[in-house]
């Protein structure tokens, strides 16, 4: 069972703030917005999450909230919002009518071509450097998709609440790190190692992190292998990873 409502925060932190990663990453999408003039845009979702994507100087910025951008996108439900990521619903802006070109050419093509990498197919991952690049931007948009659940999902929140206070490092060896970082059974995702963690997941190679992103090996399996490794504190670890088992059913 999922809900819309914990569907519409990881679209808009984790598949959304992704662009973040995807224009630091990928030369082509930080030339896209490299030479245009700053512009923000604002997401509100009447009772879910609001953010802000500024574009400036080729990388793209998230932050929550949306007072100030130069176009506002409202949307009446977490449903319709989730229906703008799927592209069943066309937003009509409420304010800055005038950057409707930026929208449907710049973003449009900086969207699609985040969607490329999330769902690659066989022959564009036997590329290594788009495969390298796709199982990246996946990381950090399951890292963050980790804390939305563990904040929003009812089933989540009850792991959440088990998780004891500090930092957990996930990470790729060789590869992306990010911290899930618990205080009071809420969680925050930090796209860069902690300085302490009291826990640490690693994947043993970009491999092995991409064919458990797509579920093609079992994630027990490889523990047990000792292919990924997890250290420190087990207990956040084993109510992380009942978070992480939920991640699949969102991001399907």
């Amino acid at each position: 069972m999922t809900d819309a409502k914990t569907l519409a925060y990881i679209n808009m932190y984790a598949v959304l703030g992704t662009l973040e990663n995807l224009c630091e990453l990928d030369p082509k999408a930080s030339a896209l917005v490299a030479d245009i003039k700053p512009i923000s845009i604002g997401f509100e979702v009447k009772d879910g999450p609001s953010a802000t994507l500024t574009f400036k100087n080729g990388r793209c910025r998230m932050e929550q909230g949306c007072t100030d951008c130069d176009v506002k996108l409202p949307f009446s439900s977490c449903e319709k919002f989730n229906g703008l990521i799927d592209g069943t619903v066309t937003p009509i802006p409420s304010k800055g009518f005038l950057h409707i070109k930026f929208l449907l050419n710049t973003f449009t093509k900086l969207t699609d071509m985040l969607s490329n990498y999330m769902r690659a197919s066989e022959e564009d991952l036997k590329d290594e450097e788009f495969f390298r690049m796709s199982t990246t931007l996946m990381f950090y948009t399951i890292t963050v998709a980790i804390s939305q659940i563990g904040n929003h999902d009812e089933i989540g929140k009850f792991s959440a609440e088990h998780i004891v206070d500090g930092d957990i490092m996930m990470s790729i060896k060789g590869g992306p790190k990010a911290t899930i970082h618990a205080k009071n059974g809420h969680l925050v995702t930090i796209k860069k190692a902690p300085e302490d963690p009291r826990a640490v997941m690693e994947f043993g190679s970009m491999q092995l992190a991409n064919d458990l992103f797509n579920g093609k090996v079992s994630a027990m399996a490889k523990i047990g292998e000792g292919t990924i490794t997890m250290n420190g504190m087990i207990n956040m670890l084993d109510n992380m990873n009942r978070i992480l088992d939920r991640v699949g059913l969102y991001l399907a």
